[in-house]
């Protein structure tokens, strides 16, 4: 199965790149005393600490000191980059967001300043700045963020701050576009909304032209990063279910147009505190998942597709479902978990007065107004969901590569701190995202090292991690059917009870003798709130459970999920 083309990471020559190999982050530096931290740089070196992911545990892949094999990257992983100091001979779990709006969207109110900061605070590693792309966006707003981007870093100069735009796909959703910072990262980016971004072209509807503009906008990104204007580029499909037009034949075309380009989606939306219930929260949905079938709307889908399911999206969620059907299929498609932070619940700052984005491009500096937003549905990056990424040191170009091997695990509201998850036979090893190799026949075993909770989460209660699926497809090769969404052979195929909320825990299941492709990826919930899965008990004995509109409490519904492992016999 093909991981699609990797890029190379040379030296980076933009003045504002202070991250490129550099030193650990303060808080991750035990030789730095707590006495010389910042107050955001020590929240962050306690939460590690809680988790115990100071010294070895942090300099290894996981939890237990354990170090990553040359055997767990995917078989066309790209050669490692030297490790930053005190990265010893493993991966750095590294947490961020890749989906954060500023004043440079309408419907946006903070400085980028505002939401690196916060970011840092809730401990943010990495960052991506994503203004909605649109006519007046298109005017100045990426020349316009980009001195407060390049402000941002040096001002957190252990945070990485990408930038980016959400991507109004021609045909489709938005999705997260961003480059590695550079000297072109500007220009490329102009010239990507003003040619392929669904608003400014007036491209939405879902016509076979539209769709394939699309697919021209990911190649342009491609080719840019061929002819070297910027080292890298990304794009991940944001809220793909919330109004039914991601159709499934559009989500493998992007992906098999540029494998390189378009690694994955978006496996829970931001906008979770959008399910606190009235008069304390919006009462709305999270999510904001609240939609019906419309005209472009892929009419395949079922009704329950446009709710989340435990804040999850529902191609995600489902065991066997749109997700499952692509990773049967051997593509690599990874998910993430943000916060699409425009303005957040119980903040006490609003728009200035005065403040005209059409006639600015931009909202004035928000202004303190004395009172909590109690019906706003974001929050701050970190503060609920987290998107964590093995990365080979502290880089921006360690981080993309990190997310297009698909080194990623998320969770929701702190439920567990830590995951190490390795699919073993033998001396060979690979760990999320990775292929696992073997002879047919060889007895193939799982081990996942969690570190739970060890503190209370922003909610200012410490959750407790019930349970844990380990769930299992076959590999089936390519669908003759473009629109399938269904991977009859995957299933849950353990579930561990473990009903704690500190320390470490390790699990071990056994895979028996593989003689056929599969993958195996994780799931575990606090145990709040489940239902048989869609496609049945047999299926999904106890999934999430179909969230309320009006009353879905987030912090009550707590899970993670982590991307696949693949083993290969021959």
């Amino acid at each position: 199965m093909g991981h699609g083309p990797h890029h190379h990471h040379g030296e980076h020559t933009h003045s504002h790149d202070h991250h490129e190999s550099g030193p650990l982050p303060a808080a991750l530096d035990t030789a730095i005393p707590d006495s010389e931290l910042r107050p955001d740089q020590l929240s962050r070196r306690g939460v590690l600490r809680r988790a115990g992911l100071l010294g070895a545990g942090i300099a290894g892949a996981g939890l237990i000191g354990q170090t990553a094999a040359a055997t767990a990257a995917s078989p066309a992983a790209a050669p490692a980059a030297k490790p930053s100091r005190g990265n010893g001979k493993g991966l750095l779990w590294l947490a961020g967001d890749h989906h954060i709006h500023t004043q440079y969207s309408s419907d946006g109110q903070y400085r980028v300043i505002d939401q690196v900061r916060n970011g840092a605070r809730f401990g943010m590693d990495w960052l991506v700045i994503t203004d909605h792309g649109s006519i007046n966006h298109s005017r100045i707003g990426v020349e316009k963020v980009n001195p407060d981007i390049r402000a941002a870093r040096d001002l957190h100069r252990d945070t990485l701050v990408f930038q980016g735009l959400e991507w109004n796909i021609p045909a489709a959703e938005h999705a997260t576009v961003f480059v590695h910072p550079g000297r072109n990262e500007v220009e490329v980016l102009r010239q990507f909304e003003t040619g392929y971004d669904g608003a400014v072209t007036n491209t939405r509807a879902g016509t076979p032209e539209n769709e394939a503009l699309a697919i021209s906008g990911l190649q342009f990104l491609a080719e840019q990063v061929q002819r070297k204007k910027v080292k890298d580029a990304l794009m991940l499909a944001n809220h793909p279910a919330r109004q039914g037009i991601d159709s499934p034949h559009e989500i493998r075309a992007w992906r098999d147009a540029a494998p390189g380009i378009a690694i994955g989606m978006e496996g829970a939306p931001g906008h979770q505190a959008a399910g606190l219930p009235a008069p304390h929260g919006p009462g709305s949905a999270r999510g904001y998942y609240a939609s019906s079938p419309g005209s472009n709307s892929f009419p395949g889908y079922p009704a329950e597709s446009y709710r989340t399911w435990g804040g999850f999206d529902w191609m995600t969620a489902t065991v066997g479902g749109l997700w499952d059907s692509l990773l049967a299929e051997g593509k690599p498609w990874w998910i993430t978990a943000n916060s699409d932070s425009h303005r957040n619940w119980a903040d006490t700052s609003v728009r200035p007065p005065g403040s005209d984005f059409n006639r600015d491009a931009q909202h004035g500096d928000p202004v303190y107004s004395g009172k909590p937003e109690l019906g706003w549905g974001d929050y701050w990056p970190g503060q609920y969901s987290r998107t964590h990424v093995g990365a080979r040191d502290f880089s921006y170009a360690a981080v993309m590569e990190g997310i297009r091997e698909g080194r990623i695990w998320v969770d929701h509201g702190g439920l567990i701190s830590g995951l190490d998850a390795r699919l073993r036979a033998g001396n060979k090893a690979a760990t999320l995202g990775g292929t696992l190799h073997v002879k047919r026949g060889t007895t193939v075993e799982l081990t996942i090292d969690i570190a739970l909770a060890n503190g209370p989460n922003w909610a200012q209660f410490v959750p407790t991690l019930a349970r844990v699926d380990v769930i299992r497809g076959d590999v089936t090769g390519e669908s003759a059917d473009r629109d399938t969404f269904h991977a009859p052979g995957t299933r849950v195929d353990a579930s561990y009870d473990v009903n704690r909320s500190t320390g470490t825990v390790r699990l071990t299941h056994k895979l028996g003798r593989v003689d056929r492709p599969l993958y195996v990826r994780l799931r575990g919930t606090d145990g709040n709130r489940s239902r048989p899965g869609l496609n049945g008990p047999d299926t999904d004995p106890a999934g999430p459970a179909l969230d309320v509109i009006g009353d879905a409490d987030p912090w009550r519904d707590l899970w993670f999920y982590s991307n696949p492992i693949w083993v290969l016999p021959s």
